[in-house]
């Protein structure tokens, strides 16, 4: 089997499933427990925050574990508009966003909040300009995601957090970084974020963990659980051990090998990108811009019969997000893209595992969807 749909999940590194097995065989303890073999479990979740803030270049103290992107997500946004109350009900995010930011914002809006959806251009940007033109001083919520998930456009992250700040000083910045963290530079102390959400199962460590950076700049932000008082108070329920573990240590693996993984995956993305600009019948969608997410479309074959014709050939694609199932892509509808080229739309997603010869392969068959839609 030949994997190309990284952006959905990845495989867990062989030091995530170590990291797993031994949470699940030997240090299985309750970590709030006021026994040795508890505190030992306390020390071993200490440590596994400490590498999820190295890689994730964040402040001591200030990451917290979630179940995933999704419910990261869900708290940044239900508790910044929790923290301000009544006061303020407007909110910035983008057209292209992730399902779990999307839905959430339809939620607000049946409660009263005015939300600014910022549209992208053809190639699935959207400009700081853009931003900057509609935040407001009631403004209380800026959700903009760093790579989006179907088209690898990378966003401005840094300098729409200081205009942010610079023009609607109350408001909150929050970023989905599920997409960009591990595959995009970036350091949470100096990003200038207020919320940065990941996942752990899109950086080779298991599903079932994600974290929340909530920023110093914050002194305060509504709990996501109230029970026994874990995460700090913020998240409370006995912690997930397991994934957690799992999750750092493919933090861990995957940060001491960062810039060598970036740099082979966007040199593979590159090279498939200029072998398919030679292909007559095929269609770069959006900027591609992350080292591993590229959209393309072969106009006149429906996404289903691609997929179909490389499942066939043992190569595993995604029709675009894993999390959208059935319907057609909003973000290429939101960058305007003709009905046409959004149906025969499909997304290849790399790894630091991906090969060369992969690739090749993926070439071979793109090329068998072209003979069978020209025979």
């Amino acid at each position: 089997m030949i994997y190309l749909d990284n952006s959905a999940t990845t495989k867990p590194c062989r030091e995530a499933v170590e990291a797993v097995t031994l949470a699940l065989t030997e240090n299985w303890g309750n970590p709030s427990a006021l026994y040795s073999f508890g505190i030992d479990t306390a020390h071993l979740l200490r440590a596994a925050r400490t590498k999820v803030v190295t890689a994730m270049g964040a402040e001591p103290d200030r990451v917290f574990f979630t179940s995933g992107g999704t419910e990261a997500d869900n708290w940044a946004i239900f508790g910044t508009v929790k923290r301000f109350g009544k006061k303020n009900k407007h909110i910035v995010t983008t057209a292209v966003e992730h399902h779990a930011v999307l839905n959430c914002m339809k939620e607000l809006e049946a409660q009263g909040y005015e939300v600014t959806y910022l549209q992208p251009d053809e190639l699935g940007r959207i400009s700081a300009d853009a931003l900057k033109t509609a935040l407001r001083k009631d403004t209380v919520l800026v959700s903009i995601m760093m790579v989006n998930n179907e088209t690898g456009t990378v966003m401005p992250i840094s300098q729409m957090a200081k205009l942010t700040h610079r023009f609607a000083p109350d408001a909150i910045f929050h970023t989905d970084a599920v997409q960009g963290f591990l595959k995009v530079p970036f350091a949470a102390k100096t990003l200038g974020a207020d919320l940065i959400s990941v996942s752990s199962h899109k950086v080779h460590g298991p599903k079932g963990a994600g974290a929340l950076y909530i920023s110093p700049r914050l002194k305060s932000f509504p709990p996501l659980l109230i029970g026994g008082g874990q995460e700090s108070g913020y998240r409370s329920g006995t912690e997930g051990t397991p994934a957690i573990f799992g999750f750092a240590a493919a933090c861990a693996a995957g940060s001491a090998t960062f810039r060598q993984d970036i740099g082979k995956e966007k040199a593979l993305l590159d090279g498939l990108v200029e072998k398919l600009c030679k292909l007559d019948g095929v269609k770069i969608n959006g900027a591609h811009e992350a080292p591993h997410i590229l959209s393309l479309s072969i106009p006149g074959v429906p996404t289903q019969n691609s997929i179909n014709i490389l499942q066939d050939a043992g190569i595993c694609v995604s029709a675009g997000s894993a999390c959208a199932k059935g319907h057609r892509s909003h973000v290429l509808s939101a960058m305007n893209l003709s009905p046409e080229i959004i149906d025969s739309s499909f997304r290849v997603s790399l790894s630091r595992e991906t090969t060369q010869e992969e690739i090749d392969k993926l070439i071979d068959g793109i090329q068998q969807i072209l003979n069978w839609k020209n025979r």
